[in-house]
C-alpha cells in the first residue's frame, strides 16, 4: 500500500456454531448448518463486490489486515474454506505478508483445513482454548477437550502457521484460583505468541445468565475473581508476554495488528451476516439473520445499514476510551490531528482528577492507564463521556 492510500482492515463473519457457548451473545447460531453452502456463496459474492469497489477508488489501497471471525470459522468444511479464501484473493488482491487471522475451535480444526489456509496466506490463528479443565469446559458449553486444544496448537505449527493466539477465560463457574494457576502453567508450556484473557461477563439472553436468574450458577466471589485478575496480570508479563491492551498479552512483535486498528480509530469493512463496519465516520451493520442476509445478497443489494453517524462529540469520546485500552494510550498528537484541539482543552479537569486518583499517567506524549487504571478501566472510560 502506497503512502498516499488510507489504511483499513477487513473483517469477515462466519455465524455458524455446532453449539452456542453458554456465555456467548455474539451474532452466531447453532443448528443452521443447512445454510452453510448458501451462506458461503453469498459471502463470496459480497467479498468480491466490496473488494473491487474499494479498489476502484483512489482513496484506499489494499487492506492492511484480514480477520475471519465468528461464530466458528473452522466449522466450514475444506471446500467452503477454499471458496472463501479464493474470493478474498479475487476481491482484494494479493494478501502478501499482511496479517491474516482465522478464529478456530480445537474440535473443528483439521490438517486439511490448515493446509488450505496456509496455501492462501493465512498466517495467524486465534484458537479458543478458554480453560484446560475438561469439567469447566463442559460447564461453559464448550465442545472441545483440553487434549484437543493442545493438539490443535500442535497441528497448526506442523502446518507452518506458528503465529498462534490462544484465548483464556477466568471467573468461570466452579473455578478456583488453583485451577487458573494450572491453566496459566499449561498455557505457558504451549508457548503461543499471543494470549487473550477475558473475565466472564454474564450477558442477558445467554445460558449462564438464565442459570444465574434461576439461582443455579455458582461463580467465584468478587475477592476470588480479583485475585485471578491479579494472578494473570503478574504471571504473563513475568513470562515475557507484554500487556499491550487491557485483555491482550503478546510476545514482542506479535501484537494483533487487526485488533489494534479497532483501538486506533482505523476504518474497517465488515462482511457477512451481523458484521459491522466503521467507514468514513459512520458505523454500519449487516442484518444478523442468516437467511435474510443470503436473500439480500442474492438480490444484489450490497448496501450496508447505517447504524450511526458519528458526530464530533461521540467520535472524540470513542477515540479516547478505545485508545486508552492500549498500552500506548491516547496520543496527544493524534488527538490534535484528528480534532484540531489539544486534549487538555477538552479534558483538563478529567485528566487532573484521574491522575490524582492514580488511574492515569499524563505527559507531553499523551495519556495512559496505570496498572490500577487497567483494573478499573470502565470507571476511567466513563469519565471521557462528554455532557
Amino acid at each position: 500500500m502506497t503512502n498516499d492510500k488510507k489504511k483499513y482492515g477487513v473483517y469477515i463473519h462466519i455465524p455458524f456454531c455446532r453449539q452456542k457457548c453458554f456465555y456467548c451473545d455474539f451474532p452466531s447460531f447453532a443448528g443452521r448448518e443447512r445454510f452453510m453452502d448458501e451462506y458461503v456463496s453469498a459471502l463470496c459474492t459480497e467479498i468480491v463486490h466490496w473488494g473491487q469497489a474499494v479498489k476502484a477508488g483512489e482513496t484506499w489501497g489494499s487492506p492492511a489486515t484480514f480477520y475471519i471471525g465468528g461464530g466458528t470459522p473452522s466449522l466450514l468444511d475444506s471446500r467452503q474454506i477454499s471458496r472463501l479464501l479464493s474470493a478474498i484473493a479475487e476481491g482484494f488482491g494479493s494478501i502478501d505478508d499482511k496479517e491474516f487471522t482465522v478464529e478456530a475451535n480445537p474440535c473443528s480444526l483439521t490438517e486439511e483445513k490448515l493446509r488450505i489456509m496456509k496455501s492462501f496466506g493465512v498466517n495467524r490463528l486465534s484458537i479458543g482454548v478458554q480453560t484446560f479443565d475438561d469439567a469447566c469446559l463442559k460447564r461453559i458449553g464448550r465442545l472441545h477437550t483440553a487434549s484437543e486444544a493442545r493438539n490443535a496448537i500442535k497441528l497448526a505449527r506442523q502446518a507452518g502457521i506458528c503465529n498462534i493466539s490462544a484465548d483464556l477465560m477466568y471467573g468461570l463457574p466452579g473455578e478456583t484460583l488453583k485451577q487458573l494457576q494450572d491453566d496459566l502453567k499449561e498455557m505457558l508450556s504451549l508457548n503461543p505468541k499471543h494470549i487473550s484473557v477475558y473475565g466472564l461477563q454474564l450477558e442477558e439472553g445467554t445460558v449462564l445468565y438464565r442459570q444465574m436468574e434461576m439461582g443455579r450458577l455458582e461463580l467465584p466471589s468478587e475477592e476470588e475473581t480479583e485475585a485471578m485478575y491479579d494472578l494473570i496480570a503478574d504471571s504473563l508479563p513475568a513470562a515475557g508476554y507484554q500487556r499491550y491492551e487491557i485483555s491482550n498479552y503478546a510476545l514482542q512483535g506479535f501484537e494483533s495488528q487487526h485488533n489494534m486498528s479497532y483501538w486506533q480509530d482505523v476504518p474497517y469493512i465488515g462482511l457477512g451476516a451481523g458484521a459491522h463496519s466503521y467507514w468514513q465516520g459512520a458505523r454500519y451493520e449487516n442484518p444478523a439473520d442468516i437467511k435474510g442476509y443470503i436473500n439480500r445478497i442474492e438480490s444484489e443489494n450490497f448496501s450496508w445499514q447505517l447504524e450511526e453517524q458519528l458526530g464530533q462529540k461521540q467520535h472524540m469520546e470513542e477515540f479516547c476510551f478505545l485508545a486508552l485500552r492500549t498500552r500506548g494510550g491516547i496520543s496527544s498528537s493524534a488527538f490534535r490531528q484528528c480534532f484540531g484541539q489539544e486534549i487538555d482543552d477538552v479534558y483538563a479537569n478529567v485528566l487532573q482528577e484521574l491522575q490524582s486518583d492514580g488511574l492515569v499517567e499524563v505527559d507531553k506524549e499523551g495519556v495512559r492507564l496505570t496498572s490500577l487504571g487497567m483494573k478499573l478501566g470502565n470507571r476511567v472510560f466513563a469519565e471521557f463521556l462528554l455532557d
